[in-house]
């Protein structure tokens, strides 16, 4: 199993126990800015997916792999989305709308990681996170469909055929 590179730093911000990393990205939200040239934790999870997803166990080794597990997971429903799609303009806005559907939080119905955060403690301390889990959600959706589609807007089989796989064995259910 991969890990995430990134250490339980002094100075990041946690909500319900994740870690809000910084992210490289123009979007609106509470992540920190990391600088460009920076890995930052959707690269990571793009990059570690394709080996990660083989496993079906995960040790968590900091508070970032929390949000490495929930990326995995997040890809690999994107991926089901983008298996029918046979243009990078059909998956765009297929991948896109999902990003910033409702998301849920630890507490919700429909959450799929129970246990895997902390339950909120404030109202302030549930919209932070769910702020943060939507932008990183629109941040990997756009990065990944630059993986999932070659420059001629045509499907990557070497990608979108890991939509079949499960995660720890576990199928995410669309809604």
């Amino acid at each position: 199993v991969y890990h995430s590179t990134f250490a339980d730093e002094e100075g990041i911000t946690k909500a319900c126990g994740c870690p809000l990393l910084p992210l490289k990205s123009r979007k609106k939200g509470p992540a920190p800015v990391s600088e460009q040239g920076k890995t930052d934790i959707v690269d990571e999870a793009i990059t570690f997916f394709r080996c990660n997803v083989f496993f079906r166990n995960f040790d968590i080794k900091g508070p970032a792999d929390k949000l490495l597990i929930y990326l995995t997971f997040y890809i690999n429903l994107s991926l089901k989305k983008l298996e029918g799609c046979r243009t990078l303009a059909e998956g765009s806005k297929a991948i896109l709308n999902l990003g910033v559907e409702n998301v849920t939080i630890p507490g919700e119905s429909g959450f799929p990681f129970t246990g895997l955060f902390s339950l909120p403690q404030s109202q302030q301390e549930a919209e932070l996170l769910r702020d943060y889990l939507k932008q990183i959600r629109e941040e990997t959706s756009g990065r990944l469909l630059g993986v999932a589609y070659r420059p001629n807007g045509t499907p990557n089989k070497w990608w979108l055929a890991f939509a079949k796989r499960k995660f720890m064995n576990i199928a995410l259910l669309d809604k």
